[in-house]
């Protein structure tokens, strides 16, 4: 006779709400996430910032050596090796990512905002102008697989705001000569970047938010930028956040999540599928199931035992799904499940019900959001023109994924001449004077009286 661990997916946790009513507050504190979030590794990765502004290269040659096991003489990539990546890259992989940049190429261009003017009387204008940033810092991660589509998701919107200067890290590769992997080069080469640096984890972090100088080295060292962004481990999510205010970031892209919510009219075979998809990254990414249906929550772990044991990386999913990020939590009814979505706030939320457009229209607190059956989140990791590049870990309750604004900044010019400025003269003095600061209405009342 079967058990139900022969039978279903055992290791996946259940959590059960059908008979509860929980404050936003108690939904925050107990849904699934991550043993290790950026709390936890401040105190190691604040050790790294610290050395890398002390020691600069020595200390990215020696963390290389550390983590990476590769012995550095420089971080900057050759031009040539990313000449040779592109010339030798597989064809069919370069007409992929050709159409990946063409489709995100789209949806940049339509992203950009437009600058805004506001008259008022006598020709006094207001005007809000956007402007890119001189610099960016792109960070694409290595590890256990290999992320040409990151170096697109970070390049393509920093172009269209028009930034002029752009280098990219990705850690270097022991079986790869002490380079970043050959298909990161040639995505690099084949987007025009040519500043590319054998760099990764916090480190890098650090390097590109407060710049390493070099002497003696026809390379040079590695300039500031003004914005980093990119999703990493936690320890790159936990560097962003700590450099955070001397650099812009885009948000805290730390180690991937899904969260699918379901009712009876989804397919197990899909939602199975697309959880196995984002477990596959690391032991730490997340994959949760919010369904009101028993019998679809059980139909999944059906699937999943077969599916699992089928995927290549099947070990490290198991490790992903057994872990506490990962759970089917059952709901009473769909309106309990928009809340729970809400306060889990999905890197990736696929919505499988009966109406999924409008349950999508009442998210407000999500990466990025994929409507029905056939919208799965693997398609916008590559070439739904959308950015995969999404807050993680609870953050998009008020951060949003990579998009053009990312790399841009508002400057609001005033221009008053001196009849616009006697027009409200006597108001500015009138609320200067109410915050006991006077010598702010002086400064209107000296030109008035000129």
């Amino acid at each position: 006779m079967s058990t139900i661990e022969d039978t279903e997916f055992s290791d996946l946790a259940t959590i059960d709400w059908r008979n509860e009513t929980l404050s936003y507050a108690q939904l925050k504190a107990h849904l699934p996430r991550p043993e290790m979030n950026t709390q936890t590794a401040t105190v190691a990765v604040q050790g790294i910032i610290d050395d890398v502004r002390a020691r600069g290269m020595e200390t990215l040659k020696e963390l290389a050596k550390r983590f990476d096991h590769v012995e550095l003489e420089h971080t900057r990539v050759p031009q040539h090796e990313l000449d040779r990546a592109l010339a030798e890259l597989d064809p069919l992989v370069r007409e992929a990512l050709e159409e990946s940049i063409a489709r995100a190429r789209v949806f940049a261009a339509a992203q950009r905002p437009q600058d805004t003017e506001v008259g008022y009387s006598n020709g006094a204008t207001v005007t809000q102008r956007w402007v890119a940033v001189r610099r960016v810092g792109l960070y694409v991660p290595g590890g256990l697989a290999v992320y040409p589509s990151s170096v697109i998701m970070n390049t393509v919107p920093a172009q269209a705001a028009g930034v002029s200067s752009l280098a990219l890290a990705s850690p270097p590769q022991k079986e790869f000569g002490g380079l970043p992997h050959p298909t990161i080069l040639a995505a690099a080469k084949l987007l025009g970047i040519d500043e590319v640096h054998a760099m990764g984890g916090a480190q890098a972090v650090a390097a590109f938010a407060y710049g390493v100088e070099v002497e003696n080295d026809q390379r040079g060292g590695i300039e500031p930028v003004d914005v980093i962004s990119g999703p990493g481990n936690v320890f790159v999510a936990t560097a962003k956040r700590l450099v955070k205010g001397v650099v812009g970031i885009d948000a805290e892209a730390g180690p991937t999540e899904i969260a699918i919510l379901a009712d009876d009219t989804a397919s197990a075979k899909f939602v199975a599928a697309d959880m196995i998809s984002q477990a596959e990254h690391d032991a730490n990414a997340a994959a949760v199931l919010i369904t009101d249906s028993e019998k679809l929550a059980s139909a999944v772990r059906g699937e999943l035992v077969g599916q699992v044991a089928n995927t290549k990386h099947s070990q490290r999913v198991r490790e992903a799904l057994s872990g506490t990020q990962s759970a089917i939590i059952l709901i009473k009814d769909l309106e309990q499940g928009i809340e729970v979505a809400n306060a889990y706030a999905a890197e990736h939320l696929e919505i499988m019900v009966q109406d999924p457009q409008a349950t999508a229209a009442r998210i407000t607190a999500a990466g990025a959001v994929f409507v029905g059956s056939y919208a799965p989140v693997s398609l916008g990791d590559y070439c739904a023109g959308s950015n995969h590049v999404l807050p993680t870990n609870g953050t998009a309750v008020h951060a949003s994924g990579l998009n053009v604004n990312t790399f841009l900044k508002a400057i609001q010019v005033i221009n008053y001449s001196e009849a616009a400025l006697s027009d409200v003269a006597a108001h500015v003095i009138n609320l200067a004077n109410a915050e006991d600061l006077p010598a702010h209405g002086d400064a209107v009342a000296v030109r008035n009286a000129h």
